[in-house]
């Protein structure tokens, strides 16, 4: 378990809130719970089981057109007051289907899944759960991807390393402090960018999205500072702008497709590649080559088309590598 004894006590090394844990006490997440010991209490239960594009994830650069076995577990470390899926990261007593890992894994490839996505909730709260499923997912040449909000701790990201092949890294307006402190009760961003240059250095693909929240998520200045960061660990980095929709306990009005248009822009301008605008239907769903232009891969909502790129992630028209992964690697099991 990701922990450590301090004296009669547990703490938690799953993420950066370290919550120490008395015994019969859970941390904030409400999963994770010293019973004479550290015990994940959502073990064998998954929730929200469906099968999904790859694209829904979004994963953009990894197996377009893949199908994904999705599924995540009651309760969470963030306190989004806007989550969609707040009936399963905001419940605080375990349920769900009873699965073993051989289980999560067998329905993956019934249903003729190319890989597991470990989402809906935060996925690093039930990472000992995942890890069983991921290493035995590898074995029948299944891809693993999180879904994540990015506070794993550097113990969190070297034990996913063991099994993941992608992560999703979901910023919430912007990245701006205030709002991750008054909307999500987190304190401090900040480490957000210390997963991302971790997994990047671990050879995790690493994908991000930012969901813009109209008023009180959508500030330029720390999109600014939220696409620096970025870019200076890979200005490769495909970066995911998402219109965001009332949910939840927060009422404020969709975002506006101008409002995404000027964080699109703004990245562009700053130097990342690959930029996109999500939950949107247009163009800016779509791959260009980042040296010629050429249409590399259309989308439209949740489907890819492959156009002017190959087998090796290469530009059909100028050769630029873009990195994108088309085929199946070989999966090394570590």
């Amino acid at each position: 378990m990701l922990s450590r004894t301090e004296g009669n006590k547990i703490r938690c090394l799953a993420c950066y809130r370290y919550c120490l844990l008395a015994n019969h006490q859970s941390g904030f997440c409400g999963v994770r719970k010293n019973e004479d010991g550290l015990k994940l209490m959502v073990e064998n239960l998954p929730m929200g089981i469906n099968i999904d594009p790859i694209e829904k994830k979004p994963v953009l650069h990894m197996l377009p057109g893949s199908r994904i076995l999705s599924f995540g577990t009651s309760g969470c470390n963030f306190a989004c007051r806007y989550c969609q899926n707040y009936e399963m990261s905001q419940r605080r007593t375990p349920e769900g289907y009873y699965m073993e890992p051989e289980d999560v894994v067998s329905m993956a490839i019934k249903y003729k899944c190319d890989g597991i996505a470990y989402t809906y909730n935060e996925p690093t709260i039930f990472m000992e759960y995942a890890r069983e499923i991921g290493l035995i997912a590898h074995k029948y040449g299944l891809i693993n991807i999180f879904v994540t909000n990015g506070y794993e701790t550097p113990e969190a990201v070297e034990e996913a390393s063991k099994f993941l092949d992608a992560m999703t890294i979901d910023f919430k307006g912007n990245g701006n402090e205030s709002f991750y402190k008054s909307y999500i009760s987190i304190p401090r961003p900040d480490y957000i960018y210390d997963t991302i240059n971790l997994a990047f250095k671990k050879n995790i693909h690493v994908e991000i999205t930012d969901l813009i929240i109209p008023e009180i998520g959508d500030d330029l200045e720390s999109a600014r500072y939220m696409l620096e960061r970025i870019k200076n660990i890979s200005d490769e980095i495909p970066v995911s702008f998402l219109k965001y929709h009332p949910d939840y306990l927060l009422k404020i009005h969709e975002t506006d497709f101008n409002t995404l248009l000027r964080h699109y822009e703004l990245a562009r301008s700053i130097g990342m590649k690959y930029v996109y605008i999500g939950n949107v239907l247009s163009r800016y769903e779509n791959t260009y080559c980042p040296n010629c232009n050429n249409l590399l891969i259309k989308r439209e909502w949740f489907s890819s088309y492959i156009k002017g790129i190959d087998l090796n992630g290469k530009c059909k028209k100028c050769g630029y590598d873009t990195k994108i992964i088309l085929k199946k690697r070989p999966v090394i099991v570590r």
